[in-house]
């Protein structure tokens, strides 16, 4: 359950660099995206919802995401759960470092330029060590506003709770202002 288009965007964190210098060209300044995570903003991914339990977000599908067949790239998909993943998990650990260990997604869909592909993480396992995210995305259905058919489901692992070198103590600044805790 997405909130509708016109609603005003969020965008989503990368904890492995989530308050490093990250604008660019294609987002607006000042953009949350841009702020979190420069590969999903320079993509035009937008989060809609940033909490250590939920991370929502949607990405219209253009050139610039798809492979030569002019669908959405696997990879792409693979950034998204990886991304909004990192974030949840460095939320859910109390903004200590996490590193991405392993990533597993099947894609079931394709979906096409100017499609609206919405994702969705959860957790699965918070540990002291590890946690487990599951990671959905849908074709946003056109009627609904709302999930479509979905494309493809990932699960990634990350090794969380490591220490934040100081150098980096900030990193977790621009995520914790954007959160709903």
């Amino acid at each position: 359950t997405f909130p509708s288009p016109d609603r005003a965007s969020a965008r989503p964190v990368n904890p492995t660099n989530p308050g490093g210098a990250m604008g660019d060209a294609t987002a607006p300044a000042g953009s949350k995206t841009a702020e979190l995570d420069a590969p999903l903003s320079a993509l035009g991914f937008e989060i809609e919802e940033v909490s250590p339990s939920r991370l929502t977000g949607r990405l219209v599908v253009t050139d610039t995401c798809c492979q030569p067949f002019k669908v959405l790239h696997g990879g792409v998909s693979a950034l998204i759960a990886e991304g909004l993943a990192s974030m949840g998990a460095h939320m859910a650990s109390g903004y200590r470092r996490v590193a991405g260990m392993q990533l597993s997604i099947n894609h079931f869909r394709s979906a096409a330029a100017g499609d609206t592909v919405l994702a969705r993480a959860v957790p699965i396992h918070i540990g002291r060590s590890t946690q487990v995210w599951e990671v959905k995305l849908w074709k946003m259905d056109a009627s609904t506003q709302g999930e479509g058919p979905q494309i493809a489901e990932a699960r990634v692992t990350l090794l969380c709770n490591l220490p934040v070198p100081d150098e980096m103590k900030s990193a977790g600044e621009s995520l914790r202002k954007y959160s709903k805790l």
